[in-house]
């Protein structure tokens, strides 16, 4: 009977989907244990035995069909999850079709961003086109290098076959048109030196300096039959160009002013954080929280700048110059171009992979443009102690094509580069996941830095203090009065001073700066730089008995370029234990060539300052009549003082009676304002 009902109720595919319907069921359903003893009814068991067993399965079962608590939690979370797999259906086919779409949607959201950022340029420039310069130029740089960009991606391989005809008969005629060029280039730098210097004889102090540092390099190189002077003079036109540009044209001066500027103002926002963890007061007063919290703020702009690829995308392109131009491998070539934004151990990182095999030069090439250059978290230091921005920047970049012609006049190739001929090598990049952590990481990094920069300070200036009290000592048992360390480095190097085209009478404080430089480190005299800087635009004194407070605007600017750099004693641990740690297999060929790169990197911050003196233009005195006539004598500055010392060259004392010459013959307010003028300054005139 039992199998007669089993044939009838067969279990089908098609009542296998309607689950408890099926009619192989219909036979037990009489008790809420008929699922779990069915069976065993159906295979022909007693059905006495059936339910004595009913009891005992319940008791020992916490549910029917002896399922636990634990099976039916899991089935509740199976349901669970299917329905949330039911909710996120929309979700997981948005996310499909995104990814399906993924170009087109990108090209859209690109599309209405930039029609939204063209409404934005366009109401700018309607509203104030004055005051919207600066974003008309930012836009017009960028999007000249998308179109370049784009230009290279779809019509580059076209254009480079339709010029192919051209650059062949160019190559051709090559070996005696780069003659021509070179005499020209020669003839032209001639005449305008002729024509320039005529007007500032000075400057041709400057350009012997230039000369003799150059020469004094050739002498010290370790192969001088190997030199590349393709890569020595395309690095030092280049400098020259740049500098050129930076310091003498209107429109570069503008922009590198304009940059400095915003650079001042971008770093004010640090005393939004410093003063909220310190306190006004301290910034105001102490100089480790006015200073130092500028490198951390700086090192995260900067590890954000990384992560966005901004800084590798302007590596690239300052590298590509200098290695088209100079003939250089493509590693050393990127490290001295990142060595413009980053450190002496930083820059090397983005190599790392390739420094095991690259060759002596190679690696000189490397250590020199750290020596050279100093590090954008430093330089934002040295600006808060009032140090010009523009000058600091454009001291950086004109080091980067020195640093390598010099590197290649002292320590030439002459070993086969495992580098020579390749186009390009991959930039590393971080491990950051997202931009915040590319902030964090690098206000972390900076945490060491500053405590090197401080414990330095602290250490150094001890260490100065120290050796003037035992200085002084010793002048003392031989009546030499005021002997100290800065004494006599402004004896020593006071030629050297002179040759970068400092004046005479202020050749002695500069050489005691590029003496603390190198001894010590460029920190301290860039703060010494500053109050000498200080001094001169709060009008005071030029001299103080003996003493001079301050030194003219041409050796300023020649100091601030000459202490631009690394190139100090103390940076010899730094760049060994920095470069070690990366090739630990290659610290005797770093130990070989670390002292001649020093002194590389000295003359190239010095080369620096000689062209920094060839192309200074003194500033003219304005009208000191109108000035003066004008003016509140409540305080001094450094425009009050030079119309002062105008007034007093033109006061002149005969028979008793006071004169006046020049512009101030025959005026009323001469009088007066020589009156005011001797309130603050001492001169003859004043005792009339």
């Amino acid at each position: 009977v039992a199998l007669l009902d089993m044939e009838e109720n067969q279990i089908t595919l098609d009542n296998l989907e309607k689950g408890t319907d099926n009619p192989a069921f219909s036979s037990v359903v009489s008790s809420p244990f008929s699922s779990c003893w069915g069976i065993g009814a159906a295979q022909g068991a007693p059905a006495n035995d059936v339910f004595q067993g009913e009891e005992r399965l319940y008791e020992e079962r916490d549910g029917p069909c002896g399922e636990s608590k634990e099976e039916r939690r899991g089935e509740g979370k199976g349901r669970f999850s299917s329905y949330c797999r039911k909710a996120l259906q929309p979700a997981s086919r948005g996310k499909r079709f995104c990814k399906a779409h993924a170009k087109v949607l990108r090209r859209v959201i690109l599309g209405l961003l930039g029609v939204a950022y063209l409404c934005y340029f366009i109401a700018a420039c309607w509203l104030n086109f004055q005051r919207a310069l600066a974003l008309v130029v930012m836009t017009a740089v960028v999007v000249f290098f998308i179109c370049w960009s784009l230009f290279k991606k779809y019509c580059g391989a076209k254009v480079l076959l339709l010029l192919s005809p051209v650059w062949k008969c160019f190559q051709k005629c090559w070996p005696w048109l780069k003659w021509l060029l070179w005499v020209a280039i020669l003839g032209g730098l001639i005449t305008w030196l002729a024509l320039d210097t005529s007007r500032n004889p000075e400057q041709l102090i400057s350009l012997a300096g230039f000369c003799f540092l150059v020469l004094f390099l050739f002498a010290c190189s370790k192969h001088h039959g190997a030199v590349s002077w393709r890569a020595v003079f395309w690095g030092l036109g280049l400098q020259f160009l740049f500098g050129l540009f930076v310091l003498r044209t209107i429109p570069g001066v503008q922009a590198f002013q304009w940059l400095g500027d915003q650079i001042q103002f971008f770093l004010g926002y640090t005393t939004a954080g410093s003063s909220f963890v310190f306190g006004n007061t301290l910034i105001e007063e102490v100089f480790a929280f006015q200073a130092l919290p500028i490198v951390v703020f700086f090192s995260c702009v900067m590890s954000i700048l990384y992560y966005l690829g901004v800084m590798q995308w302007l590596i690239v392109k300052i590298s590509w110059l200098l290695q088209v131009s100079m003939g250089t491998t493509s590693p050393e070539t990127l490290s001295v171009a990142g060595n413009i934004f980053v450190g002496q151990t930083e820059a090397p990182l983005l190599i790392r992979p390739y420094l095991a095999d690259m060759t002596h030069s190679e690696i000189h090439a490397v250590m020199t443009g750290g020596f050279s250059t100093i590090a954008g978290s430093v330089m934002g230091a040295y600006i808060s102690f009032g140090i010009d921005a523009a000058s600091l920047i454009a001291a950086s970049v004109m080091a980067a094509p020195c640093a390598l012609a010099m590197s290649k006049l002292i320590y030439p190739e002459v070993e086969e580069s495992k580098f020579k001929g390749k186009a390009s090598v991959r930039l590393s990049r971080g491990e950051e996941q997202n931009i915040l952590e590319a902030a964090s990481n690098g206000a972390a990094a900076s945490v060491g830095l500053v405590a090197n920069i401080a414990a330095n300070l602290i250490a150094f200036l001890a260490v100065l203090e120290f050796i003037n009290a035992a200085l002084r000592w010793f002048g003392d048992m031989v009546d030499i009065e005021g002997l100290s360390f800065q004494v006599i480095c402004s004896y020593v190097l006071m030629p050297v001073a002179f040759l970068m085209g400092a004046d005479w009478e202020d050749s002695r404080l500069v050489a005691e700066l590029l003496g603390i430089k190198i001894f010590l480190n460029e920190f301290v005299a860039y703060q010494q730089l500053a109050t000498y800087k200080k001094n001169r635009l709060s009008g005071l004194e030029e001299w103080n008995g003996s003493q001079k407070q301050w030194i003219s605007e041409r050796a300023e600017s020649i100091a601030t370029f000459a202490l631009c750099g690394f190139a100090n004693l103390s940076s010899i641990g730094i760049m060994l234990g920095g470069l070690a740690s990366m090739v630990p297999e290659r610290k005797g060929d770093l130990a070989s060539v670390v002292l001649r790169a020093l002194l590389t990197g000295m003359c190239v911050s010095m080369l620096n300052a000689c062209l920094a003196g060839l192309l200074h233009v003194p500033r003219e005195v304005g009208d000191c009549v109108t000035f003066l006539s004008t003016t509140n004598f409540s305080s001094t500055n450094y425009t009050v003082y030079t119309c002062c010392k105008q007034l007093f060259a033109s006061s002149v004392l005969e028979n008793g009676m006071l004169n006046f010459t020049g512009a101030w013959a025959g005026l009323a307010e001469s009088v007066l304002c020589l009156t005011q003028c001797c309130g603050h300054y001492n001169h003859t005139s004043c005792a009339g």
